[in-house]
């Protein structure tokens, strides 16, 4: 964004197009929407590019509950450029290139502050309620004057979104955004499970599973206590272990240094106007990962 653009619009309502979920299986609508300023600790960033992963298709086809709100604008994989800043937010200005991330880093409470844990206590505890720490609880509003509901804290299927410092990670402008917004979820994740939990050596054989975030209760897990006497264990992870502010860094400067391949992850690009066709792919497995071009 140039200079220009982000003074006119800085403090106040941004009007731009948004793909929005109305009903539980049905293709997201492209409408004109309302994007409010950011609040205290808060950042809107204009999206780039985005990607989708099957959480992103789980919540899509999720018809009742209190995790199924509609409408909404999902989608958590993406870069941005900031547009503008909210009070109390420090070491991101307007311009740099950020990552929203699902998973928070405060690096205030003391499971940050702690080399052992990835967790944020003072934001995971509310991860799939969407509570914001400061005033509304959305930032969007539809042509109608309704809230449009946020999805885990990113909402990348917008051209404009609104995300808590705790989520965003500043990133090198010099990694292509589309393989950067690869590394706000699914593959960081990947790459994490292998590299700071199970520590994976070389020759090591390793079975691989996928779990979305509403099918963790589904999977029953056990351990005998012969298998406990062998050393056996049992470790679970959320993003793979990473500190995001932190890892997402150095996954960033691998990838620069060719110590990290990403390319041959992205299999398709589509315009944002053909986003119903990125989910068609990946929920019919004909794609890694499809990356969303908001402006083609």
């Amino acid at each position: 964004m140039d200079k220009a653009s982000i003074s006119s619009t800085e403090g106040k309502p941004i009007r731009c197009k948004a793909a929005i979920l109305r009903k539980a299986g049905e293709p997201l609508v492209i409408e004109e929407i309302q994007v409010d300023p950011p609040q205290a600790y808060e950042v809107r960033i204009k999206i780039l590019c985005t990607s989708l992963c099957h959480t992103d298709v789980t919540f899509w086809k999720l018809e009742s509950g209190p995790l199924a709100r509609f409408p909404r604008i999902l989608g958590h994989e993406a870069v941005g450029v900031v547009e503008s800043i909210g009070e109390n937010v420090d070491g991101i200005k307007q311009g740099d290139v950020v990552l929203p991330v699902f998973h928070p880093q405060c690096e205030e409470c003391k499971e940050c502050k702690s080399p052992k844990s990835n967790w944020c206590t003072r934001c995971t505890n509310d991860f799939l309620s969407n509570t914001r720490r400061y005033g509304m609880t959305s930032r969007f509003k539809d042509s109608f004057g309704e809230d449009i509901h946020h999805f885990i804290f990113v909402s990348s299927f917008t051209e404009y979104t609104v995300v808590d410092i705790a989520h965003l990670v500043k990133i090198s402008p010099e990694i292509p955004v589309d393989v950067a917004a690869l590394l706000s979820c699914g593959v960081a994740t990947g790459i994490g499970a292998a590299w700071k939990v199970a520590d994976v050596e070389e020759g090591s054989t390793v079975a691989i599973f996928g779990l979305g975030a509403v099918g963790l209760a589904a999977l029953p897990v056990s351990l005998g206590s012969y298998d406990l006497l062998r050393g056996r264990t049992i470790c679970g992870t959320l993003f793979g272990g990473l500190k995001p502010k932190l890892d997402i860094p150095i996954l960033v400067d691998r990838y620069l240094k060719k110590e990290l391949n990403l390319d041959g992850l992205i299999t398709h690009e589509l315009s944002f106007e053909e986003i119903n066709k990125a989910f068609d792919l990946l929920a019919e497995g004909n794609s890694i990962r499809c990356v969303v071009w908001m402006d083609k």
